[in-house]
């Protein structure tokens, strides 16, 4: 990748720290609302299709976490990033199939996104056999328990979706280092109730794993309710990039 795919234009630079600003405002009133210092809480800037060039310039307005979804975007787009100096904290949040864990291990810090004892297995091999230290794992969670989408299930025993039997999983993986929890509000949710009950799943969690305090919960719409109710990380794009390109 050329400098010019990675250098971003004044006009567009400004617009970024713009965002950022109003963004880290929000963040920083929903703490102080919440009674919670500001430095609790970590923007992770999802920079999915957004170029190489933004995440460089975000990087030097000093946003320290990345978010990316598909692996056939983040492999290249990390490659860009850090040939251009440039060395945030890469997190893969999208869902992830088995046959992606030896690509994003190569590049990611965490991984958001595992929801199966099977794709735990997959990425503690492929952790194993490609890095040097343990992958920060979280697991994400169904907040409302339908097994039809994405997340663990709390509650369950099912041995491979079951919160419990995920987290086992992760925990005992050399590896892989289980770090907490991941949740999206459902659809049809207010984010207020599915924050609150993310935080009692994310409660009883760490009664078992005292290890696993981080919460990545709430996005551009609904970050000031995830704060209030303890997450340690929150996923932000449009309100931080502006208007998200189509998908290619």
């Amino acid at each position: 990748m050329t400098d010019s795919q990675t250098s971003v234009r004044p006009e567009r630079r400004a617009e970024l720290a713009a965002g950022l600003a109003r963004v880290r405002a929000r963040i920083a009133d929903a703490c102080a609302a919440a009674g919670r210092q500001r430095d609790e809480v970590t923007l992770v800037a999802v920079t999915k299709t957004y170029p190489a060039a933004d995440v460089v310039a975000l990087a030097g307005l000093g946003v320290t976490d990345v978010g990316e979804n598909r692996d056939q975007e983040a492999a290249p787009k990390a490659e860009a990033v850090a040939d251009a100096g440039a060395a945030p904290r890469w997190h893969f949040i999208g869902q992830l199939q088995r046959n992606k864990a030896r690509s994003v291990v190569r590049y990611a810090d965490v991984v958001q996104s595992v929801d199966s004892v099977r794709l735990a297995a997959a990425l503690d091999a492929a952790a194993g056999a490609v890095r040097d230290r343990p992958l920060d794992v979280l697991v994400q969670v169904s907040i409302d328990g339908d097994p039809a989408r994405g997340g663990a299930l709390p509650g369950s025993a099912d041995p491979q979706r079951g919160l419990g039997p995920v987290a086992a999983a992760v925990a005992g993986a050399d590896g892989l280092r289980l770090a907490g929890l991941m949740a999206v509000a459902p659809l049809g949710w207010e984010p207020d109730r599915a924050f609150a009950r993310l935080a009692e799943v994310a409660a009883a969690l760490r009664a078992d794993h005292p290890g696993a305090t981080v919460l990545s919960a709430g996005m551009s719409g609904d970050l000031e309710s995830a704060v209030g109710h303890g997450a340690t990380h929150v996923r932000v794009g449009s309100a931080l990039l502006g208007m998200r390109p189509a998908l290619r």
